[in-house]
């Protein structure tokens, strides 16, 4: 049985592939790299970015960087509003909050970016603690996101951390979770995929809003 509920926010709550991608496609071409395909830029959604600019483009720490600045030069004006809220996750979030779970945000976006897109979607009431990473690279790992959104919760306990659920679409929300000890609902309706999820070792995964819904309604996973 879980009281609270920790979310992922690319892929999780809301689409972000338009605002993303576009923007990684941004920062590559002013160091000379020119990607026309969106869809081959979608491992960019989820992970912290400079890791995967190194990963996915080979670029050193200082071009990973420099990309890193490119693209928030466009996605804090532009790319931050091309993105969609899933359908149903408005009534979702307000079905579990009338059940007394406690709502959090757990995402390696910047904070003050997770900020402004819950505001965007007019859904920042729900949550009772909204955690992301800092631009300065602070906080960039999900485990360290995780660790902190609890300690703002006021869960440092091994006990406590039994009522706690996390609630994401890429492996690395399953990695950072069972990092702190929390179980995780993999969301097959975001990037990772059910094969990404399954593979992280999931303790649930869902396919639809509608079915995410209804287990975090019963609050517990079996």
């Amino acid at each position: 049985m879980f009281d609270t509920i920790l979310f992922d926010l690319d892929g999780t709550l809301t689409d972000p592939k338009i605002g993303i991608t576009t923007c990684v496609q941004y920062a590559l071409k002013a160091l000379g790299i020119i990607e026309e395909d969106l869809d081959k830029l979608e491992p960019f959604i989820g992970p912290p970015l400079k890791e995967q600019f190194i990963k996915y483009a080979g670029l050193s720490e200082e071009q990973a960087i420099y990309a890193l600045e490119k693209y928030r030069e466009r996605f804090q004006s532009t790319g931050l509003y091309e993105n969609e809220i899933y359908e149903g996750i408005d009534g979702m979030l307000n079905k579990i909050k009338a059940e007394g779970i406690t709502i959090g945000l757990a995402s390696s976006k910047p904070t003050v970016f997770c900020k402004r897109i819950l505001e965007y979607f007019h859904i920042e009431h729900y949550f009772t603690v909204i955690m992301g990473s800092e631009l300065s690279g602070v906080r960039s790992q999900k485990a360290e996101v995780i660790e902190e959104a609890l300690r703002q919760l006021g869960k440092q306990t091994e006990p406590e951390f039994k009522r706690v659920i996390m609630v994401g679409d890429r492996e690395h929300d399953v990695f950072g979770a069972h990092r702190i000890g929390l179980p995780c609902v993999g969301v097959a309706f975001g990037y990772g995929g059910y094969e990404e999820l399954k593979n992280a070792g999931a303790d649930c995964i869902v396919a639809t809003v509608e079915e995410l819904t209804e287990v975090l309604i019963k609050k517990q996973l079996k």
